[in-house]
């Protein structure tokens, strides 16, 4: 019997390092989904972060044009990465709007100047309040929003080149 106790440990680290193996060679997804995906947009109203640029509300996503609804922050590296992605959306004439969280207007104003400006509306979302009615977990995200308010369509992370037409095809097809 003792010396099966000393083979124990043994054991176990092997079946450790099995598991450990498994994961690394097909990790699971553990990105969080929102369940917001097919409802209408929560109701609320931000106030603008930075001048001259209008605040967002509920109303204008329900303005009978699909929109991008992007969530960032200027102290967020993946949204630097998205912002040239960005853009690429607005010159092909889709219409983003955005969500700035826990963020100041001079900060949000510097980030704009510096990577560009897609958007129409930047709503000040201080509290993350809006964020979390979404059901999105993190910086960035965008939302895909038909003209009636509805989330057809949820991207979680930055926006890479490859992404880009599937967005902009996602847009198409909310009209």
């Amino acid at each position: 019997m003792r010396r099966w106790l000393l083979w124990l440990p043994l054991a176990v680290f092997a079946l450790v390092v099995v598991f450990a193996v498994r994961e690394l060679r097909a990790p699971s997804d553990r990105t969080v989904y929102s369940a917001m995906v097919g409802k209408t947009v929560p109701e609320f109203r931000l106030e603008p972060i930075v001048k001259g640029k209008p605040g967002l509300g509920v109303a204008d996503l329900k303005s009978g044009q699909p929109r991008l609804l992007n969530v960032f922050a200027s102290w967020c590296v993946p949204c630097i990465a998205e912002a040239p992605q960005l853009m690429k959306l607005k010159a092909i004439g889709v219409p983003i709007d955005a969500v700035a969280i826990r963020d100041t207007g001079p900060a949000i104003a510097q980030f704009l100047a510096r990577y560009g400006d897609p958007y129409q509306r930047i709503g000040d979302d201080r509290d993350s309040r809006v964020q979390l009615s979404l059901g999105s977990s993190g910086v960035p995200e965008t939302f895909v929003i038909d003209g009636r308010g509805v989330v057809v369509k949820q991207h979680v992370g930055d926006i890479r080149e490859d992404d880009v037409a599937a967005l902009a095809q996602a847009w198409r097809e909310a009209r």
